[in-house]
């Protein structure tokens, strides 16, 4: 026996001769040279295709992934009745879990949100084309264009929208201060005609249409067509006030008069449309009463909206709200209420500022004045839902279930029912679509990876038939099959690995011509982005890396059973 174990297993025999066989004349033969080449072209081409395959598919799940929540949020509590994230109803937004639940160990942060569908109204801009003539010809036209705004406040996190602005700043919110502020997508702003700092005529749908000016100071673009044509950012305190959640109460003096009196009524907005006033005797049915006012005084007025449980009684299911109305009477004499009236019975009313708030009435030698001072509102106490962010994606669908599980069907300390859903459910359509691509890669990985095989396969048995002398040779000297297969899928490792290399240097050549300079484009209405993403992390280009050179080499093991019909005396002859 001429061959034994190797004291060296670090350069074993096999790996020797091996070595030798690739350097040998025999390589040069004209058979089995360009077979060698295409095997190796054939596992450089799988590798390449593979590594692409793999950066492009992550890259695109990453991009669409992050574009997606960059909008919204990874999980959304918002109210559990049957509504869209857009239109959901209010809930409060002095919650337990709020801010706290942005300490516990996965969530990134929590933060809350206000929706509101919005018409956006342009200038009349020229428009051209051309006749059949070839002559241009230019009109006039005002576009409106439906979005939705999405209301947030100084405490949101915009480092999103603040990547993808491409023009001017982020909105400055401040509290307590309504600010008329807006950033729009650059394909809003380009159908309207819009530039920075112009202003928007904006309406929103109540009992009566709302108009609104905005100011433009920001214009962003995601490449998320689908997203970009339909969000734009501003203060969450209009979208409270548009929405009219809560209530707003406000004491009116009538025009109308009866047995010589003024009437007070309260006028209260918002709300389910079931109001109890309080004139400072607690909660009563009556919105109003009589009054002649015969000293200064001050009226109030605490309003609140309430529902009849299955007892029978009577539940206040928004904030109350407050309003005033001040009186001051100018003047001596007594008047009996003589209020001048015009030709059609109404009050006489001297306006005394510009919204209509303060006016006096005259009646005999008196001036009486009267000033409104309307509620704030309990508007602002109300949100349409809060978005949460996790640290880590994978860690979604964990964290999702455990607050499904504290919240699902679980009334909250307001009595609220909320309801969360992740970004894989709202988006159901966009992740599904990224679910199919994981398929492809699967298929195309395999693909690649039998063409890699067979081609090597048939290089490997070329290499075997053009040394079959040498095969008879070495078990002549009392070398075993195994050992001789070993020599030649070693050989088999140093192609492949050498296609790998070759492969690797094509393939992420390619990876990073794209990342740098994005050559490859793609449609943002089928594909959701503007140029092909690509991304390869360290441990998924080892991974491709390291299974390729297993699973082909642990293949050829069935190809290289043909040694063992070889022979030694037969190989030895044979020519």
């Amino acid at each position: 026996m001429y061959f034994s174990a190797p004291k060296n297993k670090l350069l074993s025999v096999e790996y020797f001769i091996s070595r030798r066989i690739l350097k040998s004349e025999v390589q040069g033969k004209k058979v089995s040279k360009p077979i060698v080449r295409i095997s190796i072209i054939s596992i450089a081409l799988a590798v390449v295709v593979n590594l692409i395959t793999i950066a492009v598919v992550t890259g695109f799940q990453r991009e669409v992934r992050e574009k997606v929540s960059g909008f919204g949020s990874h999980i959304l509590i918002q109210s559990s009745g049957e509504n869209s994230i857009y239109e959901s109803e209010p809930i409060l937004k002095n919650q337990a879990f709020f801010p706290e639940m942005g300490e516990e160990p996965g969530i990134k942060n929590i933060q809350y949100v206000a929706y509101k569908p919005v018409l956006f109204q342009s200038d009349k801009i020229e428009r051209s084309y051309k006749l059949k003539n070839g002559k241009d010809t230019s009109y006039l036209q005002q576009e409106i264009k439906g979005a939705i705004l999405k209301g947030v406040d100084e405490t949101y996190d915009l480092s999103f929208f603040k990547e993808n602005l491409i023009e001017g700043r982020l909105p400055k919110f401040e509290k307590n201060t309504v600010s008329e502020e807006i950033i729009l997508s650059k394909q809003i702003a380009n159908d309207l005609g819009l530039k920075l700092n112009d202003e928007v005529r904006s309406f929103f749908v109540k009992s009566k249409p709302i108009k609104r000016i905005f100011k433009l100071v920001g214009i962003y673009q995601t490449g998320l067509e689908e997203l970009d044509q339909k969000i734009a950012i501003g203060d969450i305190q209009i979208v409270q006030e548009m929405n009219d959640w809560g209530i707003k109460a406000m004491i009116e003096v009538a025009d109308t008069m009866t047995n010589g009196q003024l009437i007070i009524k309260g006028n209260v907005t918002g709300g389910n449309g079931n109001f109890r006033y309080d004139w400072g005797k607690g909660y009563e049915n009556y919105s109003g009463f009589t009054l002649c006012p015969d000293k200064d005084t001050i009226i109030r007025l605490i309003a609140s909206d309430y529902w009849t449980n299955i007892s029978g009684n009577n539940e206040t299911t928004s904030i109350p709200d407050t309003a005033y109305l001040k009186i001051h009477i100018k003047g001596t004499g007594y008047s009996a209420c003589d209020f001048k009236k015009d030709n059609e019975g109404n009050l006489i009313r001297t306006f005394l500022n510009e919204d209509g708030t303060k006016f006096s009435l005259k009646a005999g030698q008196k001036e009486i004045v009267f000033e409104t001072i309307i509620g704030k509102g309990s508007s602002h106490n109300y949100v349409g839902g809060f978005e949460v962010n996790v640290d880590q994606w994978e860690e979604l669908p964990e964290i999702a279930l455990k607050l499904k599980k504290r919240f699902d069907l679980i009334p909250t300390e307001n009595n609220e029912s909320l309801a969360v859903k992740s970004i894989v459910e709202n988006e159901s359509d966009i992740f599904v679509w990224l679910g199919f691509l994981d398929i492809n890669v699967f298929i195309i990985l395999t693909l690649m990876i039998l063409i890699g095989i067979i081609n090597m396969g048939s290089a490997l048995l070329v290499l075997i038939l053009v040394r079959t002398n040498f095969i008879g040779m070495m078990k002549a000297m009392g070398a075993n099959n195994w050992m001789i297969r070993k020599v030649f899928l070693i050989q088999a490792g140093f192609l492949i690995l050498r296609g790998m290399v070759i492969g690797n240097i094509i393939g992420l050549a390619l990876c990073g011509i794209q990342y740098f300079f994005g050559i490859f484009t793609l449609n943002p209405e089928v594909y959701y982005l503007s140029k092909v993403p690509v991304e390869l992390n360290l441990l998924s280009w080892l991974a491709l890396n390291l299974a390729t050179l297993v699973i082909c080499v642990s293949a050829l093991i069935i190809p290289s059973i043909v040694i063992t019909r070889i022979r030694p005396i037969k190989a030895i002859r044979f020519n």
